[in-house]
């Protein structure tokens, strides 16, 4: 399967050379959507062999993902991984979503980083609980970990969703879209790395923005 992984990065200079190195090395390109950094994150991405997209202002994750979708799209790709630029996430994992993305029908896989060896801070985890619950709700299926950005889609699904969403919440509407589609959303068990980096989502107006979605999802 023709694969890219798709990194939505902002100011993540210190981290993403070595990152993008790593994936490569799986034999898989990489697409760096910076959005709106005020360092080098581009310049240092496009030295390490990555496609580098910039934005020319903050516009949010779920706005550069869609970019990325696009190009994805276009540039006629079978496969997309999505990952942080933060190291959060761990390349070791990409061969085990392609293994495991090689059954016919399985068009989207979610890292599930909820294990009992979890390490996620505790606030995040009840968080992410509540979130999922919520998520699996309305997808009529069980997703343990509706946040996490560590996941898998095959073209299929590029080409069956319209996504509107601009910040964090379309962790959650490209679930909510792929189960009202009619795809099964399937779970893959992952460790990620916590180094008490501080995380980019407003506990407010995320929260808010969320509230938001989940409105317009039951009353579309």
């Amino acid at each position: 399967m023709k694969t890219c992984v798709v990194i939505p990065t902002y100011n993540e200079e210190a981290s993403i050379g070595e990152l993008v190195r790593e994936i490569k090395s799986k034999g898989v390109d990489v697409l760096i959507v910076d959005d709106g950094s005020e360092d080098n994150t581009a310049v240092v991405a496009l030295k390490n062999g990555s496609i580098v997209l910039k934005n020319e202002r903050n516009l949010g994750k779920g706005f550069s993902l869609r970019r990325g979708f696009d190009f994805i799209v276009k540039n006629g790709y079978q496969t997309v991984i999505t990952m942080d630029g933060d190291g959060q996430h761990l390349p070791i994992y990409i061969p085990k979503f392609l293994e495991f993305a090689k059954k016919k029908d399985v068009k989207i896989i979610v890292g599930n980083r909820m294990g009992p060896s979890s390490k996620m801070p505790v606030v995040r985890f009840l968080t992410n609980k509540i979130m999922s619950l919520i998520i699996s709700f309305f997808c009529k299926q069980k997703i343990p970990d509706s946040q996490c950005g560590f996941r898998l889609m095959k073209e299929e699904i590029l080409n069956k969703i319209d996504l509107f969403t601009k910040n964090f919440e379309i962790e959650s509407e490209i679930l909510i879209r792929a189960a009202k589609a009619g795809f099964k959303i399937e779970s893959l068990p992952i460790k990620s790395v916590y180094k008490g980096q501080t995380s980019s989502i407003d506990p407010i107006l995320d929260t808010l923005r969320f509230i938001r979605f989940i409105l317009r999802v039951i009353f579309q």
